[in-house]
């Protein structure tokens, strides 16, 4: 029987696992997959830099909750992807990158782009696995997808060394293991002191993170929340695992969003946290009252319990927890005797969502020009109203503008860099969404800084027939940074902070999309019609005002001293 190359059983392992799209950079240390794939059912989506085709993977990872898929060259290719591959780590994205090294025989000869690269990914990922054995391909990439999908999602990294694909092995001595793991692990007992905590609460609060969007559990989530009238609010991936037009949903848990959230988090006296982290965001714990009762739900252990003590923790499938809990509910009638127990709290949480969104209400409605950025957010957020529309945040303070305003209705729909922080996702992201959602509108809101990193991959949009719409707040440099700078040292240092004018839409179109520029708040809503009626990439540059300083930016300018 004639042998098969290393390279062709990585294309088979691929097209077996049903994989749709590898985002890629070409290289030679790849190109014996390249080969085997050229014509096949898995398409090759090739980027213009490797960072752009692990962030379009890991936004194919969190929409679809299924593994992405990158494949980059050896040496620089590989460096070129760690940014995004922390970015994944940290949002628990199911992402396998397969990255080309140079030939065993080689290690330690200067060949080209030779460099150790496991060890310095190893941190960065779930695990790191490195092939030198040409028949055993097929089984390294079963176990990278195993380890990307089961448990808490992440990214896995699998090294393929060149001459290990360009060998030839007797198809015999191959196996071919398919595993597909689908455990949904549930804490039953959990589930009863759950209700038995709601029966002694006054006010509850159920904030929903990304956990709850990977289990599925928003049908669930609705139920319970209908069930027992407690009052809901969403993190990262859990944004619309219940809608933010839900009347028991206070949208965004940011204590920094207007609206209700902040009077929640620190009012509470019982906190269900599911599928989400006690991070920065939460001020480490510190911003729920220390009298509340904690309860920690997650399918990774070590999250239980990081930053403070709870009172009650439980590792379990968000899905079938509260699938458990509303069993519960049921059984023991609790459900009319909550509601009204909750409905004072709930009453005054929806003043309190009246109240912090009118101390906004003249920013989103600001006449001024240059444009309030909380403007051109409200502009963006009420162009995009359908459930289907995918909204995409990126940059510094822009991100912060967006959050505080974006209205999700339909989970998975609304992307941003979460607590990593991490700028240039936005349009390699916005293509992952067209090419997943072609019949939808697609729409990235992004600073002026970041949509420098990756501004080729508007190209990449216009050559892959992609009519993504690129909405730019131009402060003339790193506001964020500006900002921060000026409240902590009491001015900005211009090198590093100040960029000027520049005119990305002009840019755009040299490359074939279509370009818009507006100065006023009433030429917004007009330049996105335009852009979306176009049926081209289009870049909207909104000239936006450099002097406001953002939430985020007075939270940067005390970074570490969250205490003084």
């Amino acid at each position: 029987m004639d042998k098969v190359t290393g390279g062709q059983l990585a294309a088979e392992a691929l097209i077996e696992n049903r994989v749709e799209y590898v985002f890629t950079l070409s290289g030679g240390h790849i190109t014996p997959i390249y080969q085997f794939l050229e014509d096949s059912p898995v398409t090759l989506f090739d980027t213009r830099h490797e960072q752009s085709a692990v962030f379009m993977a890991e936004a194919w990872g969190r929409m679809t909750r299924k593994a992405g898929v990158a494949m980059v060259t050896a040496g620089p290719g590989f460096t070129n992807a760690l940014t995004p591959v922390a970015s994944a780590r940290f949002a628990n994205t199911p992402l396998v990158l397969i990255a080309g090294a140079v030939g065993i025989e080689s290690i330690e000869k200067l060949d080209l782009q030779d460099m150790e690269q496991r060890p310095v990914i190893e941190p960065m990922v779930k695990k790191a696995l490195v092939c030198q054995r040409t028949e055993r391909i097929p089984e390294f990439i079963d176990q990278a997808f195993r380890v990307a999908t089961s448990g808490r999602p992440g990214p896995v990294y699998l090294e393929l060394p060149v001459d290990v694909l360009n060998a030839t092995v007797s198809p015999e001595a191959v196996k071919k293991p398919n595993t597909v793991v689908n455990s949904n692990p549930v804490d039953l007992a959990g589930a009863e002191k759950i209700v038995e905590l709601l029966e002694a609460a006054e006010k509850p609060v159920l904030i929903a993170g990304s956990g709850a969007w990977y289990a599925d559990a928003g049908p669930e989530l609705i139920r319970f929340v209908e069930k027992t009238g407690v009052p809901a609010m969403t993190s990262a991936l859990g944004r619309g695992t219940i809608p933010d037009t839900h009347p028991l949903c206070f949208e965004s848990s940011l204590a920094i969003r207007p609206g209700a959230a902040f009077v929640a988090n620190a009012s509470a006296d019982m906190v269900l946290f599911l599928g989400t982290r006690m991070s920065l965001f939460y001020i480490f714990g510190e911003l729920f009252p220390q009298t509340a009762k904690i309860v920690h739900v997650d399918i990774e252990p070590e999250e239980i319990g990081r930053n403070r003590s709870v009172d009650l923790g439980m590792v379990s499938d968000i899905r079938e927890l509260l699938a458990r809990c509303n069993r519960v509910v049921e059984e023991r009638g609790l459900g009319n005797r909550l509601k009204i127990r909750f409905k004072g709290w709930v009453d005054s949480l929806v003043e309190a969502e009246k109240e912090g969104k009118n101390q906004s209400q003249s920013d989103w409605e600001s006449e001024n020009v240059p444009i309030h950025p909380l403007r051109l957010a409200r502009e963006v957020d009420a162009f995009m109203d359908r459930e289907e529309d995918v909204v995409i945040a990126d940059g510094g303070d822009t991100t912060t503008w967006l959050g505080m305003t974006r209205t999700v209705r339909r989970a998975g729909r609304y992307l941003d860099y979460g607590i990593y922080g991490c700028l240039a996702a936005g349009i390699p992201n916005a293509n992952a969404a067209k090419l997943l959602y072609p019949d939808s509108r697609v729409c990235v809101l992004t600073g002026d800084g970041s949509v420098g990193f990756n501004f080729m991959e508007f190209e990449t949009a216009i050559r892959k027939g992609l009519p993504i719409v690129v909405v730019i707040s131009n402060d003339l440099g790193w506001g964020m940074i500006r900002h921060s700078q000026e409240l902590k040292i009491g001015h900005a240092i211009e090198n590093g902070t100040f960029i000027g004018r520049v005119d990305y839409h002009n840019l755009v179109i040299a490359l074939g999309g279509e370009g818009y520029f507006v100065e006023k708040p009433e030429e917004i809503r007009p330049a996105l019609e335009a852009a979306f009626a176009s049926g081209k990439t289009a870049c909207i540059n909104v000239m936006t005002d450099p002097t406001t300083v953002s939430p985020g930016s007075m939270a940067l300018a005390n970074l570490g001293a969250y205490k003084a």
